[in-house]
C-alpha cells in the first residue's frame, strides 16, 4: 500500500519540507531535509527489537514516534514517500567498501539505496548511508557532485561490481559502495536486512551507532565515542555516562530514549546516572 496524502503531509512536517513536485530539485530538497531531520541509528538491534520493513511500521517509528533507523528503514521510507509524490523509483542493493582493506573478501550486499528516473535519466538517492551526506547523483561516470560539508562524490564504472560511489574529503578518492541496477524484490531486501541486523559480527550487531547530517558536516556517536565534523575538521570525545548519552541523543540527534532503554544498551557499568 502506498503512503496516503495524510502520511505524506506528516512526513513533510517531520522533515521540515513541503510543496514539492517530482523534479530533480524536489528530489534533492526532500533527501537533504530527510537526512538533516531523521537520525541514522541502529539502536533497536542491541535493544533486541529487530528491524521491520513493513511500511506502516516504518511510518510509525520514523515519523510518528520520531525515531531514526538504518539504511533499510531510511531508504524504504524515502522510497514510499517518493512514490506518493509521483516519482518513478525503485530500490537497489549495494556492497559497502568503506573501511575495508584491499585484501578483504568481497563484502555482501548489506546496503540499500534508491534509483530514481527523471526524464529518462537515472539518479541515485540515498538517505541511509550514515555519517556524511551524499546528494542525489545522475548515473553518469566521473561526474563530480559536491556536498555541503565540502566533500566531493563521483560514480565510476567498476569492471566487476557495476557502479562504485567514491568520496573525496581532501585526502583522495575513497570507495563507499558498489551496486548494479538489476531489479531488487522485497524478498531480497528482507534477506539482506535480516543478515545485516542479526549476524553476530556485522557492524550493526557489534556497535551502537547514531549519526546525523548537519548543515556543514555530520555528528556520529559510535558506542561512547562522539565525533563532530564541521567543514572538514573533526573532533572526537568520549561520553562520560548515561545521563550525558541521553542528553546527546535528545539535543544532537533528536532521539528520546528512556533511561531504562539507555541502560539496556549496555554501554555503562550498572547504568548509573
Amino acid at each position: 500500500m502506498p503512503y496516503s496524502d495524510e502520511q505524506l503531509r506528516a512526513y513533510f512536517t517531520r522533515i521540515g519540507a513541503g510543496g514539492v513536485t517530482s523534479s530533480l530539485g524536489a528530489l534533492a530538497q526532500v533527501q537533504r531535509a530527510h537526512r538533516l531531520a531523521i537520525a541514522f541509528e541502529n539502536l533497536d538491534i542491541p535493544l533486541g527489537r529487530g528491524i521491520r520493513l513493513d511500511p506502516e511500521h516504518l511510518f510509525d517509528k520514523l515519523v510518528t514516534r520520531r525515531r531514526g533507523g538504518y539504511c533499510f528503514e531510511q531508504n524504504a521510507l524515502l522510497l514510499g514517500m517518493l512514490h506518493a509524490l509521483g516519482f518513478e523509483a525503485r530500490p537497489l542493493l549495494a556492497r559497502v567498501w568503506l573501511r575495508t582493506d584491499p585484501r578483504d573478501p568481497v563484502p555482501p550486499r548489506s546496503h540499500t539505496l534508491n534509483l530514481v528516473t527523471l526524464d529518462g535519466i537515472h539518479h541515485i538517492a540515498d538517505a541511509g548511508f550514515g555519517g556524511s551526506y551524499a546528494p542525489p547523483m545522475p548515473l553518469v561516470a566521473d561526474e563530480i557532485s559536491h556536498s555541503p560539508d565540502g566533500a566531493r562524490h563521483r560514480l565510476v564504472r567498476d569492471r566487476e561490481h557495476g557502479w562504485m560511489l567514491q568520496r573525496d574529503a581532501g585526502e583522495g578518492w575513497e570507495r563507499q559502495y558498489s551496486f548494479t541496477t538489476e531489479r531488487i524484490w522485497p524478498s531480497d531486501l528482507e534477506a539482506a536486512n535480516h543478515w545485516t541486523a542479526s549476524r553476530p559480527d556485522t557492524r550493526f550487531t557489534r556497535l551502537r551507532i547514531v549519526s546525523r547530517a548537519l548543515p556543514d558536516g555530520y555528528a556520529s556517536l559510535v558506542d561512547r565515542q562522539l565525533t563532530l565534523s564541521h567543514a572538514g575538521e573533526s573532533q572526537t570525545v568520549e561520553v562520560a555516562g548515561p545521563a550525558q548519552y541521553r542528553e546527546l541523543l535528545h539535543e544532537l540527534f533528536g532521539l528520546d530514549l528512556q533511561r531504562e532503554e539507555v541502560d539496556a544498551l549496555g554501554l555503562f557499568n550498572g547504568g548509573e546516572e
